[in-house]
């Protein structure tokens, strides 16, 4: 005792310790990187495969196959998706939930195995696979700029490619991804029939401009006694080097330019973008894990107005069409708003109960804690988002509970006229105990909760491990600043003021009128324990009758939306993007001048919540909203008053409306995978599942991820004639590539991008199938034949893309779901239900439900788990406490009654039970215990010094109703903003701080008359039976 009075008071040590502590958490926070979430690697892996000119079937066949059958011997691995579509392959691999090591080892055998595939069996065009992680940094882009031209002209391209260059290279930029962006190319355009004047194959024309349009190193040669360089340069960027080329014909040498047109220009256009009806390319723009977005987004604003000025002469703009910076400010601003009221309203409740000096070093212990938190998060890595300050915000209240009933206790004394530091060194040997108990049974409820798997636990992860961090800081606080601050203060009450006075009567009014209603419970103690059984049974059945409303994912909506249209197949883009500005024109006209940011429209792709779709038949209206005003609307207002509207456009095949949620990534509610191998199968199935979905309330946007494709030319070669001609079949196929796309026979790098050359066809040569073929063909001999004779023609129709889900041909149907008319568990199950009744009529197929459904039960499955894991680490400190095995489990019954005070808040506010209500509930586990172990210590303390079990009781809650009621105000203070939204409202954390709320009010008022009931019934009796055994002689 000695050593701590003597290190207590040592002031000038913990002042010092206290300022350095504040000044370092406050540079740590300044230093912070801003972010709507924490940065979270999802163990996704894309690996994405070009395969230039290949339809989707070829894709399919001759590269996701054999990839996929690479993949399948990495271990570990969760499912694997895959879409194969015209030119390229998209495979998304997701890993179990596994450490970090693993995961990279993982990681590393995925690489060498798609590796050593490609190198052994991918056909020579395919290019290199792209592996690439997905994180929350790079899944969805934190800004969307427009680059707009005057038209769709050179100057338009070398803009935005300039642009695109520009921005990738600003500090913490990770890609810029661009659409409607067309490669430039010089083009060798031949004409068949010069070829066949002149006797020349358009293969030999292809071989001839490869040969001469390269440069070569020949190495060193030594001349003369110096050393030169020897290169040989083939290559030029201009179209009359090409043209004056010599080719060997039947005549002798001509130049290039006498069989064909060569010329600059760019590759097929693969979108089209439009932006206020004028001609634009997007840059999708996504941001390193270190990034600070709010930084990131103001160097690409200045970017932009700089950029700008320059620009304005040659009729281009660079706009900002959305960004993130708006939710992730309003996210952060809305914790950071709610998370200073309540430190305002904990202030105001330790004023009411402890008087301005005591209440001002509790106060000031605050940031010592809050400075300490932020200090420990920066040296973790840590960004600072709306995950890091509802840690914060839960913590705020909790981490000076331990000091409320220090100082409590210290302020009793004082009150009696103890000596400072005496007093100070009394409550430390009263409340050292069960202080650090409460702190460690709130650690142990959130400590499991770091354990949760899933997406949705590693976006949760960093909430627990704040809590816990802070709460561990605030022990330092309570058990040194604190006494050290009141010491040297020298606080004294011999001299009370009027207002200490009123404060000293009316904590003594509230001790005697809550004595009195104790003494009337404890009186009909069966009557009292059936009233709380009743309204846990209440409880239960607000359940059973639907009271209470479930929606396990509630996210705060993103101030953004998309319209996706599907025209049929064949469309143009051109076509595609009329259609889709006409529909766009209709969405502007329901959105208020001072709601909108901007819009976009793009044909040639658009984005799911499933998959990406690309194809000349597709398209999408980008909807960029302001933040909303007193007078805006969400996004989801809108699109209800739009989509009557839009979905009566003519031309389109579908639309579908996208709305979009922040927090952990997940798809539509409904999202039902139809597996199988045949697809005229899989699309029968999913046209009846998607009947049974019509037909159910509440759903609507019901779409799959199945579409037809081009109509399809298939040749076969004519093996006799062939043979007869004398034509190697690969030349044969290679000049209808030339004939049709053209091939890449080349390429050089000319103002930092790459310049292709490509041969083909002039275009009216393939506008006609007849006319194609009746192409000559130029034999080895110098005669010829017609295209025709050499292969046999059939038309189909193509499919746009196939996908795989575990290795199986699957479609995909999903759909939105109104939470108020059924829940997701409900629609699913109901769907599995109607689903027997008609899967006979389709034996191949199975049905894989995914969606929200996959997260839900992992997330369920888990947390009862993390419950018990957690109340099973609050018994064992319990019991080690207090010795006993029987008194835990009446502590333990504060978080039933806490469970009612949470049904109650359910159906009074008719908020939605989600998952992160849940998650508040089990945090509310071992927050709620913290009033019944100062209460029962209290009464152990009592009957050890000679009173009855009724007397014990009695006065140990006389004694420590100030403090519990303190505890639990303060923490309910430092969530009430959060809970109804004074400092604005968050639909993903503000469940988990109403549930707190609700059952922490609840559970303390019934804490303090239940507990007390339980203790005088049981304790009655083991004393009784301990008092018999002690009397009886011995033997």
């Amino acid at each position: 005792m000695q050593l701590l009075r003597a290190f207590l008071s040592n002031h000038v040590l913990a002042n010092i310790a206290f300022v350095v502590v504040i000044i370092l958490g406050v540079l740590a926070y300044l230093a912070l990187p801003r972010a709507q979430d924490p940065e979270v690697n999802f163990n996704w892996i894309s690996i994405i495969t070009a395969f230039p000119g290949a339809s989707a079937a070829d894709v399919e066949k001759l590269v996701t196959d054999p990839l996929e059958e690479a993949i399948e011997n990495v271990p570990d691995i969760r499912f694997v998706s895959s879409t194969s579509r015209e030119g390229l392959s998209d495979i998304l691999v997701r890993f179990d939930d596994i450490g970090t090591r693993a995961f990279e080892r993982r990681l590393n055998d995925l690489r060498r195995e798609v590796q050593n595939k490609s190198s052994q069996e991918l056909p020579v065009a395919a290019e290199d696979p792209l592996i690439r992680e997905i994180t929350t940094s790079n899944a969805f882009p934190i800004a969307t700029v427009v680059v707009v031209g005057q038209s769709n002209d050179e100057m338009l391209r070398r803009e935005a490619r300039i642009a695109r260059q520009d921005i990738q290279r600003l500090r913490g930029v990770d890609t810029v991804d661009a659409a409607g962006l067309n490669d430039p190319e010089l083009q060798v355009f031949f004409d068949p029939l010069r070829l066949q004047q002149y006797g020349v194959t358009a293969t030999a024309l292809a071989d001839t401009i490869s040969a001469y349009f390269r440069d070569t190193s020949a190495g060193n040669l030594s001349l003369s006694e110096r050393q030169w360089l020897v290169r040989v340069l083939g290559t030029d960027a201009e179209p009359t080097y090409i043209a004056q080329l010599p080719v060997l014909t039947a005549y002798g040498e001509v130049p290039i330019a006498s069989l064909a047109d060569v010329q600059r220009g760019r590759s097929d256009a693969r979108q089209m973008v439009s932006y206020q009806q004028r001609p634009a390319v997007t840059l999708g723009i996504s941001k390193t894990a270190d990034a600070n977005t709010l930084d990131l987004v103001a160097r690409i604003g200045e970017y932009i107005e700089d950029r700008n000025d320059l620009l304005a002469p040659m009729g281009v703009q660079l706009v900002l069409l959305d960004d993130q910076t708006a939710s992730t400010r309003d996210a952060i601003n809305v914790m950071q708003t709610n998370a200073l009221l309540g430190l305002l309203f904990v202030f105001a409740v330790a004023f009411v109960f402890l008087g301005g000096r005591i209440a001002f070093f509790v106060g000031i212990g605050i940031p010592f804690v809050l400075a300490g938190t932020f200090l420990v998060l920066s040296v973790s890595g840590q960004t600072l988002n709306q995950s890091v300050l509802l840690g914060v915000v839960i913590a705020l209240g909790m981490l000076v509970d331990d000091a409320v009933v220090v100082v409590e206790s210290v302020y009793y004394r004082l009150q009696r006229g103890m000596e400072t530091m005496q007093a100070v060194l009394e409550a430390l040997r009263e409340v050292f105990a069960p202080v650090t108990t409460s702190v460690l049974t709130t650690i142990a409820a959130f400590l499991p909760l770091m354990l949760m798997p899933g997406i949705v636990g590693e976006f949760m992860f960093v909430i627990p491990f704040v809590v816990t961090v802070a709460l561990v800081v605030s022990l330092f606080q309570a058990y040194w600043m604190l006494p050290v601050h009141i010491s040297a203060a020298g606080v004294q009450f011999d001299r009370p003021s009027r207002t200490q006075a009123l404060r000293v009567r009316g904590t003594h009014w509230l001790r005697v009128k809550y004595s009195q209603a104790l003494v009337k419970v404890l009186r009909r103690p069966w009557l009292s324990l059936a009233a709380v059984v009743l309204l846990f049974v209440l409880t239960i059945g607000a359940f059973a009758a639907g009271l209470v409303r479930v929606q396990f994912f509630t996210f705060d909506p993103l101030r953004l939306f998309y319209v996706n249209v599907e025209m049929e197949p064949g469309a143009s883009l051109e076509d595609t993007l009329r259609h889709v500005e006409l529909i766009e024109s209709k969405v502007l006209s329901g959105v208020e001048d001072h709601e909108l940011r901007g819009s976009s429209a793009m044909a040639g792709m658009m984005f799911t919540e499933t998959a990406p779709f690309f194809g000349d038949n597709y398209g999408q209206v980008m909807v960029s909203l302001q933040p909303r005003g007193r007078n805006g609307r969400d996004a989801d207002d809108i699109v209800e008053q739009v989509r009557a509207d839009v979905m009566s456009t003519a031309g389109p095949k579908n639309i579908a409306f996208l709305t979009l949620s922040g927090g952990p990534p997940t798809s539509k509610p409904i999202n039902i995978k139809v597996r199988g191998n045949d697809f005229d199968e899989l699309r029968a199935a999913a046209d009846a599942l998607k009947e049974v979905l019509a037909a159910m309330p509440g759903v609507t946007d019901i779409i799959d991820d199945d579409s037809s494709g081009k109509d399809e030319l298939r040749f076969r070669f004519d093996s006799d004639a062939v043979r007869r001609a004398q034509i190697n079949p690969a030349d044969l196929a290679r000049t209808m590539r030339l004939l049709v796309d053209g091939e890449v026979v080349s390429s050089m790098q000319h103002e930092g991008e790459t310049l292709e050359v490509r041969v083909r066809a002039l275009p009216t040569v393939t506008h006609d199938i007849d006319a194609m073929l009746r192409q000559p063909i130029v034999l080895a001999d110098g005669g010829e034949v017609a295209l025709g004779q050499l292969l046999s023609v059939e038309t189909g129709l193509g499919r746009a893309s196939i996908r795989h889900y575990n290795m199986r041909r699957v479609i995909t149907v999903e759909a939105d779901l109104d939470q108020r008319q059924m829940n997701t568990l409900a629609a699913n199950r109901q769907v599995v239900n109607e689903w027997q009744e008609i899967r006979h009529r389709f034996p191949g197929v199975v049905l894989d439900f995914t969606g929200e459904m996959d997260d839900i039960q992992e997330s369920l499955d888990a947390m009862l788990m993390l419950f018990l894991l957690g109340i099973g680490l609050i018994y064992l400190i319990l019991g080690t406490l207090f010795k006993s095995y029987w008194q835990p489990f009446m502590i333990l019954v504060t978080v039933p009654l806490a469970f009612i005070g949470v049904t109650l808040g359910l159906v009074v506010t008719q908020a939605p039970l989600s998952l992160f209500t849940m998650y508040g509930v089990i945090a509310l586990g071992g927050i709620a215990v913290n009033s019944a172990i100062v209460m029962i210590d209290a009464a152990n303390r009592r009957l050890q010094s000679g009173m009855t079990v009724l007397h014990a009781i009695v006065y140990a809650g006389r004694r420590r109703v100030v403090p519990i009621l303190i505890t639990s105000l303060t923490t309910i203070a430092g969530l009430f903003s959060l809970a109804v939204g004074l400092g604005g409202r968050s639909m993903l954390w503000g469940p988990v701080a109403s549930a707190i709320v609700w059952g922490l009010a609840f559970s303390t008022v019934l804490t303090l008359f239940v507990i007390p009931l339980l203790y005088r019934i049981f304790m009655g009796r083991a004393v009784a039976r301990r008092n018999k055994r002690d009397s009886v002689p011995a033997a």
